[in-house]
């Protein structure tokens, strides 16, 4: 029986490379916004003889994702594996000049929206499934203080969730990721040389043989 990932946030960097490597033993859920990179993923995925089910989904919208985790408790009665890699990351500011739109979008789509996920996905994961999420230990730098904050509170939230599944499933991990060269970094460090950043393909490699052997 083929197994079943989950990954939101799989447009582009790390979640686009996770699901390539994923795709050599799990039929691919792959969760994003922005369709053409979808199906340039879907493409990729083929080619290397997977197969991906595309969900051009925005994790915000509260009804898409009832729709998504009914279809797959419909199609496949659950999930294995949910790997969260979406993030929205705000322009940097000094803590006192955040703008107001930047820190409700990322309060909405690094913490309420995963908050949400955890209670839709985690039935479908069950006691034997696995989730993944990425933390970032930005939080506290200067200028990071809206995406520092919400994605601090994002890994906090993950840990509860570990600490409260321990004994009963599903198994909840959080892994680091070394910086890489993708476009939410290049967004924080634009003209940065980056030639000595770890390959998003590299990374994902590592971080699923440090869980899962």
């Amino acid at each position: 029986m083929t197994k079943t990932a989950l990954i939101t946030g799989a447009s582009r960097g790390l979640g686009a490379a996770i699901a390539r490597q994923l795709a050599n033993t799990h039929h691919v859920i792959a969760v994003g916004k922005t369709t053409g990179a979808l199906e340039e993923l879907d493409d990729a995925i083929q080619s290397a003889g997977g197969q991906a089910t595309l969900a051009p989904m925005d994790i915000t919208v509260d009804a898409a994702m009832q729709q998504l985790c009914r279809s797959v408790f419909d199609r496949w009665g659950g999930l294995d594996l949910w790997v969260h890699t979406a993030v929205h990351a705000a322009p940097l500011a000094p803590a006192g000049h955040i703008g107001p739109k930047d820190l409700l979008k990322s309060i909405d789509v690094n913490i309420t929206a995963s908050a949400r996920l955890i209670g839709y996905v985690g039935p479908l994961l069950g006691q034997d499934g696995h989730a993944v999420f990425m933390n970032d230990p930005m939080a506290g730098n200067q200028f990071f203080g809206a995406y520092g904050a919400t994605k601090a509170a994002q890994t906090a939230l993950a840990q509860s969730w570990a600490a409260e599944t321990a004994k009963t499933g599903p198994h909840v991990h959080i892994a680091t990721p070394a910086p890489m060269p993708t476009a939410t970094r290049a967004r924080f460090y634009p003209g940065e040389d980056r030639a000595p950043l770890a390959q998003p393909s590299d990374e994902a490699k590592r971080i699923l043989h440090d869980l899962f052997g």
